[in-house]
């Protein structure tokens, strides 16, 4: 599938060019999938902006709109910030191409993923890096069920979360709490191995993610607690959570009986080294 990504920002002019290339290396890139947002991106942003602001760190932030057809482009544009870059697509293919994409576009040595609602508070980024920083990790995830989280969510949700949570744990062993919530930070060096192995666009992409990732040999991941203001707009139906438990699935046929992803890291080594004019001859 070939799908064309269009830069939706305006042109730089020459003064800003010059600007770019004088400021400081790119030490964060903050990564935000937008579907349907067209409503409170703009204020969304601001704040995350000024959260962003506070920091001793470079940052970017790369929006990415997963074919949006409202205003969710527009208003992300309205930003007045030189650090927003907005990206776009026609087809809604889900928020683990838009995440992948987004990694594509940014240069960060640090990335950051957060959900353009903005349900979780941005100014967890913050701590994020500090844990990563004092640990030495490979990643730091959010979890709704860290001892020292503030959650608001109803109990219904907290049950399917429990649950799916016990599934995760059973079938893939992974040394997590919580794997789906949207808060999530990675070395760069993490992404750039694992997402090139991942086959899911939608639902289970944050835990294919983890699992690869864990694969590779990046299993130091640590959680920390995040405050969520859950928003009674985005539910999740039965479709949606039997698309999640199916996603699941073919992740553990992929990973235990396909072999898969050790085929596809395989292949594109070849393919690498195939590509690689200092490899030929030796």
């Amino acid at each position: 599938m070939s799908i064309e990504i269009v830069k939706v920002t305006a042109e730089s002019t020459s003064a800003e060019t010059a600007q770019t290339q004088d400021s400081p290396r790119v030490q964060l890139s903050v990564v935000v999938p937008a579907y349907r947002e067209g409503r409170r991106i703009h204020s969304n942003l601001t704040r995350l902006i000024g959260e962003l602001d506070k920091l001793d760190v470079s940052y970017e932030i790369v929006v990415v709109s997963d074919g949006n057809t409202d205003t969710t482009v527009r208003e992300a544009k309205r930003v007045e910030s030189p650090a927003v870059r907005v990206f776009h697509y026609p087809m809604n293919i889900g928020k683990g191409f838009a995440l992948s994409c987004g990694v594509d576009q940014s240069v960060g040595d640090l990335v950051t993923f957060i959900d353009a609602d903005m349900e979780l508070d941005p100014a967890n980024i913050g701590r994020f890096i500090d844990l990563m920083r004092s640990s030495g990790c490979d990643a730091v995830i959010g979890s709704k069920r860290h001892p020292q989280s503030k959650v608001s969510y109803p109990k219904l949700r907290r049950l399917q979360s429990a649950a799916y949570q016990l599934v995760v744990r059973v079938l893939f062993n992974l040394k997590v709490r919580d794997t789906q919530t949207g808060l999530k930070l990675f070395r760069r060096q993490v992404l750039r191995e694992a997402l090139p192995l991942l086959a899911i666009k939608r639902f289970a992409f944050d835990l294919e993610l983890l699992v690869v990732a864990r694969q590779l040999g990046y299993r130091n991941v640590c959680e920390a607690p995040i405050n969520l203001d859950y928003q009674f707009e985005s539910t999740v139906g039965l479709t949606s959570a039997w698309n999640v438990l199916w996603d699941t699935a073919a992740i553990f046929y992929r990973l235990h009986i396909l072999r898969y992803y050790e085929r596809r890291r395989r292949e594109l080594q070849a393919i690498e080294l195939d590509g690689d004019p200092h490899s030929q001859g030796s």
